[in-house]
């Protein structure tokens, strides 16, 4: 399972997660979750988000994965061990911050809660 928030760090989890996923012929689940703390109009929220695992589709159909894209309202801190439970994923990879600003404090607490809540091995990538 690969969460993203279309960041650089994200991008850089991104290609990890074509690899491994191409080294153990496994399906990818991309993920987006749209935060519901945030006060952006959710039409705007969810076509970013749309945008963002449209291009890890491509990218990872590019090398033949086959692709489970998952598009949320929820909180990236505390619903990922559900998103993993549901979708039955056996590894998070996962960058280690997300976007600047008050999001890349919100993002780097995601990795850190997931290592603390998610059952499953999770690789940080930096």
């Amino acid at each position: 399972m690969f969460p993203t928030d279309g960041s650089e760090f994200a991008a850089r989890s991104e290609e990890f997660a074509i690899e491994i996923s191409k080294k153990f012929n496994s399906t990818l689940v991309a993920v987006h979750i749209i935060d519901d703390k945030l006060i952006y109009p959710f039409e705007v929220l969810e076509d970013e988000g749309k945008v963002i695992l449209k291009n890890v589709r491509e990218n990872a159909e590019k090398e033949g994965l086959t692709v489970e894209d998952v598009l949320i309202v929820g909180s990236p801190i505390h619903d990922m061990e559900k998103i993993v439970k549901k979708t039955k994923s056996d590894l998070v990879i996962i960058g280690t911050h997300g976007k600047t600003g008050i999001e890349k404090f919100i993002l780097g607490s995601v990795a850190e809660s997931s290592l603390k809540t998610v059952k499953v091995p999770v690789l940080l990538v930096k």
